[in-house]
């Protein structure tokens, strides 16, 4: 304590005073407390405790005086390095103050089907895009001294069977390798996570948490990875097999796995002192490394952790993720002329959603409705009527009184299941289809977790997608709404015409049978496999518009050279009248000797700009964003012959 010695140092020395019992219990998780995992401390030592508390969209697990910050897809939607710092902050500087010093966040896991019951605390289906936010969320959290746990390693995907053989999912190392372990590769290389959560899945036979390829082959060797993995909470299914292949702590502890069974496999040789040792090792350090002996949290689950400047950035947040699928003869932003104002829905005021279920759940210290927050907003002279929408045909009738009908709707996601389908409620399309037809100028606002159908599409003026925006959901929405904040946000996942689309449309796919999941389509995840098929989507990955117009302009691609990085650059233009953000995306397509998707993600640029103004993005671009697995080599390799490369919003 107080040493100035390196941090090996120190874990030597007080591996070496450490006893195997109190080895064990640095391992495994304890009951006794009021976090949802909890190391307990080791006085003799003068350790500390270890608090771990959800999770990926802020303090969960019921605790209060918390802000409800919008859904990790919300701020995904950003495409904003930044935006996600910021959301790391703030979730980090709340579990500071209740006491934390592990947060479980954030889920960095791909977005393989929007039926998928957590798609809302991930952060969608490109890999690049999963590990280049995460990494900066992580990096949010950790500048607040907290530690940030990455989440769920690896090939999680559904809940449909999880944690059972039955998840059993069948999956190409080639698969694996592009699409499924980027994310996690950024996470704790870019990202510098000081601990990663083990999945429930069953990966091609073996559990997750036992799984050495991944473990040990792909996490320890093949990204370098120096921190702690925690089991999920349940996930771990052995003794020796699960700290043998490097497992360093099991959650929440009760199983029967560690705790005294580990002595004993260790007593028995089952388990050998070295790997023992080398399990507690990257625990200690990174409590020396975030400095827990010299300085223990000072927080505890009593004290408020909300505030005024973080509300604020939670409404920062929910306006900048928000995604503006259609604007049909500018009915958006609002205009002067529209003198009234219809707004129609349960979700609108009595049962806004505000957030998705389960350990992502937060507590809110205060929503705003968006029947609140519009009729906050609405300038002078402008009337805002409410219906619940539980009648079609009066809701219709308001709506055709009125200059223009807001309708919300959405549909609710937790852990812990899946949805069986991607459409609307037969109610909640019935209700927007009668709206619009009472009133061409019928806007539809979706609070959902992932995709969703619009059968009622062509019929209505504007869509916005909104997610599930935490506890400023109304004022967000208003300002989207009267214009004073221009939505910006861009689809992080596909959204499919139908369910017929997916990638995984199959049973055998989708939750899978014989107990097994077969990712049978491969590395054609998400807008790959839209592209693959021809298929034209609803709306494809990285869309989204603004209330103003951009160009893009003077592409150009300087030579690579061997060992360092091409720099792409390409002009974005804003065309329109009023300013605003538009998110410049770089995809390459690869000889089709790689036998790679059409095109893929390798960079992407938010700028914003004044009317008239212009910005030149730049993107570096190495051989490792143009490789692909080569499964007969085992090793990323690179095809001979022409690659493109294509920059646009």
């Amino acid at each position: 304590v107080g040493s100035s010695a390196p941090i090996p140092q120190r874990v030597s020395q007080l591996l070496a005073a450490m006893s195997t019992a109190q080895k064990v219990s640095v391992l495994t998780g304890a009951g006794g407390s009021s976090y949802v995992g909890f190391i307990p401390a080791v006085g003799a030592l003068c350790m500390p405790a270890l608090n771990l508390e959800d999770g990926p969209a802020g303090v969960g697990d019921g605790m209060g005086n918390v802000t409800q910050l919008p859904a990790p897809v919300d701020v995904a939607a950003t495409w904003d390095t930044a935006a996600e710092k910021l959301y790391g902050q703030v979730i980090g500087a709340e579990q500071a103050a209740k006491g934390t010093t592990v947060d479980l966040g954030p889920t960095i896991n791909i977005v393989r089907d929007p039926r998928w019951g957590r798609a809302f605390e991930s952060i969608g289906e490109d890999p690049y895009l999963n590990g280049t936010l995460g990494a900066a969320d992580i990096q949010g959290v950790q500048s607040s001294g907290v530690m940030a746990q990455v989440k769920h390693f690896a090939v999680y995907n559904q809940e449909t069977n999880r944690n059972t053989p039955s998840d059993n999912a069948v999956v190409s190392t080639r698969a694996e390798q592009e699409i499924y372990l980027p994310a996690f590769q950024a996470a704790v290389q870019q990202g510098a996570a000081s601990s990663v959560m083990c999945s429930y899945s069953t990966v091609n036979g073996t559990y997750a948490c036992q799984n050495p390829y991944l473990l040990s082959t792909v996490l320890r060797q093949q990204f370098g990875f120096g921190g702690f993995v925690t089991s999920d909470w349940g996930a771990t299914h052995s003794t020796a097999a699960s700290a043998n292949a490097g497992l360093n702590m099991d959650m929440p502890g009760n199983d029967g796995y560690y705790g005294s069974a580990l002595t004993s496999a260790v007593s028995s040789g089952a388990v050998p002192t070295a790997t023992l040792n080398s399990l507690v090792t990257p625990v200690l350090t990174e409590m020396f490394a975030f400095g827990l002996f010299d300085e223990p949290p000072a927080g505890s689950p009593a004290e408020p952790a909300t505030s005024s400047g973080h509300v604020a950035d939670a409404l920062q947040l929910a306006e900048e993720g928000t995604v503006l699928l259609r604007d049909n003869g500018g009915v958006l932003p609002l205009a002067s002329a529209d003198k009234s104002v219809a707004v129609i829905g349960a979700d609108a005021s009595s049962s806004p959603l505000t957030a998705g279920g389960g350990s992502a759940g937060v507590n809110s210290s205060g929503t705003v409705t968006p029947l609140q927050g519009i009729t906050a907003a609405a300038p002078s002279g402008v009337t805002v009527s409410y219906n619940d929408g539980s009648s079609d045909s009066s809701a219709a009738a308001l709506a055709a009184s009125s200059s223009v009908a807001v309708v919300f709707a959405g549909n609710s996601e937790s852990e812990g299941s899946d949805l069986s389908t991607i459409d609307l409620s037969s109610a909640e399309n019935s209700l927007i289809s009668a709206v619009a037809a009472a009133n061409p100028h019928t806007i539809v606002v979706l609070n959902t977790g992932s995709a969703v159908t619009m059968p009622w599409l062509s019929s209505v003026a504007g869509v916005l997608e909104a997610w599930y925006p935490g506890q400023q959901d109304g004022t967000a929405i208003a300002a989207l709404l009267f214009g004073t904040a221009d939505p910006s946000g861009h689809l992080t996942v596909t959204f499919p015409q139908s369910l017929s689309q997916v990638p995984a449309s199959t049973a055998a796919q989708w939750p899978g049978t014989g107990g097994t999941v077969q990712y049978s389509e491969g590395i054609d995840v998400g807008y790959r496999w839209y592209d693959a098929q021809g298929l034209t989507p609803l709306f494809p990955f990285g869309y989204g518009l603004s209330y103003t117009t951009f160009s893009f302009s003077n592409l150009k691609v300087s030579a690579l050279p061997k060992g360092g990085a091409a720099t792409v650059t390409a002009t974005v233009t804003n065309t329109g009248s009023r300013a605003g953000a538009d998110v410049a995306q770089l995809y390459v397509t690869d000889p089709a000797a790689a036998g790679e998707p059409p095109r893929q993600l390798a960079g992407f640029a938010r700028v914003n700009l004044a009317p008239g103004a212009s910005q030149t993005v730049s993107f570096p671009l190495t051989q490792r964003n143009l490789s692909y697995w080569n499964t007969g080599s085992n090793a990323w390799a690179t095809a001979t012959g022409s690659y493109g490369i294509e920059v646009g919003d």
